[in-house]
């Protein structure tokens, strides 16, 4: 039995197989066009990461080739110039450091810095418009426009930052480093005034009420920090010094107001006896200090105490152990409104290592001493490069403001050596207090020198090689002999009998 279709079936069969081959067609048409689009992107994402990774690569392969070539020279020499530079710092780190933080060197670093962000973004921009975006899908083009401009804006922003960071050194090294010190280590040891200023509305000029000489062996970096108190008397001045003509006898006067923390005053009170020094109350108490200590001052540095908070802000706090709970504020001018309190490892914030390092409220100017000791010892162990390197900016534009010292800039890089040893080995410390110090009036300078000097010995000793016990002779026993006490109970080797604290302060600042 055959069957037979009518004329309006057949019509219906004819018109469902049109429309499944347009479909089909349609189909493949579509399916063709995101690979093309697919292809268009991929194209265009292949261009910005080889902008990304190689700028001007992308130009080369499908823009300007002359553009691309250029910049690609410049890309291969700038790796040419970081290599040497490596090389540099490897064969001679002092050398290296000393020419790239030049403030002549900082200044073409942080201009390049800046046409490098710009002609990068710029390159950026030229590879979005060599992979034609008006071809792309319009549901990529907006993406791809906000990637392209994303990375753009991303390297501008971070070699302008990186720019910024160098500007910031480049103004630290020319405003603080100003120079005028003497880099010439004294018996292997390079020593330092550490001062700390306090200039407020009501008192007369700066007074650095904090001096601390640290003295640091140039070698192995182990650092014996001296502390004087502030209100030490008839401070001698050396015979080079345009003070000694005035007080030949010592910085003495009537009424017991030539203290040690008043010559800075009095120097900068009377400008024409140092007539070609920048800061002549920092280089006349660091001649007081030498006449004191019988050291040789390399340099100075000198830090507001009021703007001490923002370095220690800046460094993101510091954290050490607080020995005993110390009052904010007090004195007649600052009424106690608040205490640090005591505790082992203390994350304190600039306010309160302030009101630590400098509070007078029930306490004496020998505590004060130990604790203005304990937050410098805090701040030599935390300042990393790590620290210094992320903080950069805050540290720098901190210490601009509060920091003078006359370490020159090509010395810096020495300096951060030597820190960096010192913070492998315990800080030594010695106070000039009681009973080293009777009466501050009436210092005997001798013993304090002598105190001094024993001090530093000791310190330099610890890295000696230790004797094996068969080098001394057989049968010789004070080879090996410890020294040993006189019928009157003193000894040259019991420092306590000199008032000579012999622990680290590792041990003396320990909650």
């Amino acid at each position: 039995m055959s069957s037979t279709l009518t004329p309006e079936r057949e019509g219906t069969r004819d018109d469902q197989d049109d429309a499944e081959r347009d479909r089909l067609i349609t189909d493949s048409l579509q399916t063709s066009q995101r690979r093309a689009e697919g292809v268009k992107l991929r194209r265009g994402l292949t261009f910005l990461l080889m902008t990304l990774v190689l700028p001007g690569s992308a130009q080369v392969a499908a823009g300007n080739r002359r553009l691309g070539r250029a910049a690609l020279r410049v890309w291969a020499g700038l790796w040419v110039v970081a290599v040497l530079a490596g090389l540099f710092v490897l064969v001679s780190r002092s050398a290296a450091i000393t020419a790239i933080t030049a403030p002549g060197t900082l200044r073409v670093i942080q201009v390049l810095l800046v046409v490098l962000g710009v002609g990068w973004a710029l390159l950026f921009l030229d590879a979005w418009r060599i992979s034609s975006p008006p071809e792309m899908a319009r549901r990529h083009r907006l993406g791809f426009a906000a990637l392209s401009l994303g990375l753009a804006f991303a390297v501008v922003i971070g070699l302008v930052a990186s720019a910024n960071v160098v500007s910031a050194q480049r103004e630290l090294v020319s405003t603080v480093f100003a120079g005028g010190g003497d880099k010439a280590a004294k018996a292997g040891r390079i020593n330092i005034l550490l001062m700390g200023g306090d200039a407020g509305a009501d008192r007369t000029g700066l007074r650095p009420d904090s001096m601390t000489v640290a003295s640091v062996d140039q070698e192995t970096g182990r650092t014996v920090l001296i502390s004087l108190p502030r209100n030490l008397e008839k401070a001698p001045f050396p015979a080079s010094s345009p003070l000694h003509k005035k007080f030949p006898k010592g910085f003495d006067c009537p009424n017991d107001v030539c203290m040690l923390n008043a010559v800075y005053t009095y120097a900068m009170a009377h400008k024409e006896l140092y007539p070609k020094v920048k800061n002549p109350g920092a280089q006349a108490t660091k001649e007081a200090i030498e006449g004191v200590t019988g050291l040789t001052i390399n340099y100075w540095s000198l830090i507001d105490l009021k703007g001490f908070e923002d370095l220690v802000d800046a460094l993101g706090g510091i954290t050490m152990d607080v020995y005993r709970k110390v009052p904010i504020g007090g004195g007649p001018t600052h009424p106690i409104y608040g205490y640090v309190e005591a505790g082992k490892n203390r994350h304190l914030d600039g306010k309160e290592a302030l009101w630590f390092a400098r509070s007078r409220s029930d306490s004496s100017d020998w505590d004060r001493i130990v604790r203005q000791k304990c937050v410098m010892n805090a701040m030599l162990n935390q300042l990393d490069p790590v620290t210094v390197l992320t903080k950069f900016n805050g540290i720098a534009s901190a210490s601009k403001e509060i920091v003078a010292t006359d370490i020159p800039g090509s010395q810096v890089s020495t300096m951060l050596d030597l820190a960096q040893k010192a913070k492998t080995k315990p800080v030594g410390s010695l106070a000039i207090v009681p009973p080293l110090l009777k009466k501050p009036a009436d210092p005997d300078f001798p013993k304090i020198q002598a105190a001094i000097a024993e001090q530093i010995q000791k310190s330099e000793a610890m890295d000696e090689p230790k004797p094996s016990a068969s080098a001394a002779p057989a049968g010789n026993a004070s080879a090996s002999a410890k020294p040993k006490k006189s019928s009157s109970g003193s000894s040259s080797s019991d420092p306590a009998k000199k008032g000579v604290d012999t622990s680290n302060l590792s041990k003396v600042c320990s909650a």
